[in-house]
């Protein structure tokens, strides 16, 4: 994985708008994308030098990370790569007491991806956006703190 940064704007700003969905709250302007490049972590998920996808997160305090974004292009999609991708950043946050993230409640693949990571449902959220947009707020279960 490659870091972004303010000189992939264009290539991130194209990401997003792509996957822009129902079930995915793509940024679709130049200053939203510029902020969050230049607020929060974000890294191009790789395949023969090309980013065929991107995850980030941000420091939310000292000890809690919020993953908010996993992208991964359509026809890459089923291959492992998200998964990878989340495993790096997991590892990653690994000092952190608390990583959560949001998704939306009809995204089964996204949720199905984050529960097999160790990700818990901890509450639902409606109107988490605006008005008709609910989330499900994940956490991250360490295993060593599992039952």
């Amino acid at each position: 994985m490659k870091r972004a940064t303010s000189k992939d704007l264009n290539e991130v700003l194209d990401m997003e708008r792509s996957v822009n969905s129902k079930t995915y709250a793509g940024r679709v302007s130049e200053k939203e994308v510029a902020d969050f490049i230049n607020n929060e972590v974000v890294y191009f998920i790789e395949r023969s030098n090309a980013a065929i996808g991107m995850v980030s997160y941000k420091i939310e305090a000292p000890g809690h990370a919020c993953v908010d974004g996993l992208i991964v292009k359509p026809e890459f999609r089923n291959k492992g790569l998200a998964k990878e991708a989340m495993k790096m950043v997991l590892e990653e946050l690994k000092d952190k007491k608390r990583i959560d993230l949001t998704v939306h409640p009809h995204n089964n693949p996204a949720i199905l991806l984050y529960l097999s990571l160790g990700f818990i449902i901890e509450s639902w959220k409606d109107n988490y956006y605006s008005e008709g947009e609910p989330r499900l707020i994940l956490v991250y279960q360490k295993s060593d703190e599992c039952c």
